[in-house]
């Protein structure tokens, strides 16, 4: 291995984006510095708190740059009460580390001139950056990580910089090669982009006491539901039976859309117009060590499915960003025998991949109490229930 991280102030030029504009900071910026910072044992455990964390919130092994600077040790998806007790943990946290070297070896140098610590710090914390750790469970607990970064383009390799203490006491830094199968056998922090912290995974909108949270379970009791013959359509488990991105990008997240037409009771046509159609969505983030495996869930798709019901629109994409666009469909109802379309635009962006899209017919959940399909590469269990 030959050592490849100087670390010392880069005055080379900067680097621009393909459309000519300024990227002020990059990731591969951000994992240099990194691999030059003297990390302690108690720097190692602050990130990887913090990717536990969020992994228990429902989100990635994620520990966003943001969070660094500001919140030391949070996770995505703490509260504000569980960020204050973690603050109180680490009384050198690794921003310090950071204000240190950039104070001593300078910032990116820009058209603009140099910027100033601070202003750099400020442009990290929103550029939406994060360490990714995948199978951070793994972790012994003492070995030093191999820093990386995502060289996107869909990219399954990449040098990073392997981080060990020599034996006169000091951190050394050597060149390696990088894949998936290494990140399985050693620790990786990959410094990618944040895709999910916006979000609320469905992990985090169930609470095993009371049912779904963030769903609407319906104007009726569940007596009064069953007694007019409604029922709810939920969503019962999620396998990810591919992974969408490459791995440095790290989890995927499904956005799970259903366009239906709530309690639905409908004896003539011009009682069609007390009706419209609503959209129920979700995200379900799915890590990479969890491909092929069934996650179980108690989600709310629809409410108050009625016998009258007939088709539901359903759309299931893997988020990949890009402008917001629509697809245009329809939910059918029927009405003395009738089927009448309840016109509706589902929104999605642009780039991302559409994993199934289609409509879902009533007799089809009615045929079984829990109906299994595949849709594209992800298998979801149904139920009416």
């Amino acid at each position: 291995m030959t050592l490849l991280v100087s670390c010392s102030k880069d005055n080379s030029a900067p680097r621009g984006k393909a459309d000519g504009t300024q990227e002020l900071i990059t990731k591969l910026d951000v994992a240099k510095m990194l691999s030059c910072l003297p990390m302690e044992q108690d720097h190692l455990n602050e990130v990887h708190g913090a990717a536990t964390a969020s992994s228990d919130n429902g989100y990635d092994e994620e520990y966003m740059m943001k969070d660094l600077l500001e919140s030391p040790g949070a996770g995505v998806g703490d509260d504000a009460g569980t960020r204050a007790a973690t603050r109180a943990k680490y009384s050198s946290p690794l921003r310090g580390l950071i204000q240190e070297y950039l104070s001593q070896h300078g910032t990116p140098v820009t058209r603009s001139g140099e910027m100033d610590v601070q202003t750099y710090l400020d442009a990290l914390a929103s550029s939406g950056m994060q360490i990714y750790w995948p199978y951070s469970e793994q972790w012994d607990g003492e070995t030093y990580p191999l820093i990386t970064f995502d060289p996107g383009y869909g990219a399954e390799s990449n040098y990073g910089y392997l981080l060990s203490m020599g034996e006169d006491g000091k951190l050394k830094v050597d060149s390696v090669y990088v894949d998936e199968n290494l990140a399985k056998t050693r620790p990786v922090w990959v410094v990618n982009s944040n895709d999910d912290s916006a979000y609320t995974p469905l992990e985090l909108s169930i609470d095993n006491s009371s049912g779904p949270l963030s769903h609407s379970s319906g104007n009726l009791g569940v007596a009064e539901r069953k007694a007019s013959g409604m029922k709810n359509l939920y969503l019962k488990s999620f396998t990810m039976l591919r992974n969408y991105d490459s791995w440095f990008a790290g989890a995927s997240e499904f956005w799970v859309k259903c366009g239906s037409v709530s309690g639905f009771k409908a004896s003539i046509e011009t009682d069609l117009d007390r009706y419209t159609p609503s959209i129920t969505d979700m995200v379900i983030v799915v890590k990479r060590k969890d491909m092929g495996k069934s996650v179980p869930f108690q989600a709310i798709l629809a409410t108050d499915f009625t016998s009258q019901m007939d088709k539901i629109a359903f759309l299931i994409t893997e988020d990949d960003g890009g402008k917001s666009t629509n697809w245009n469909c329809s939910a059918v109802v029927k009405v003395n025998s009738k089927s009448y379309g309840f016109e509706m635009s589902i929104p999605y962006r642009q780039n991302d991949d559409i994993v199934w899209r289609g409509q879902l017919s009533a007799k089809y959940f009615n045929s079984s109490p829990e109906v299994t399909g595949r849709f594209g590469d992800v298998a979801v269990t149904f139920a009416l229930e």
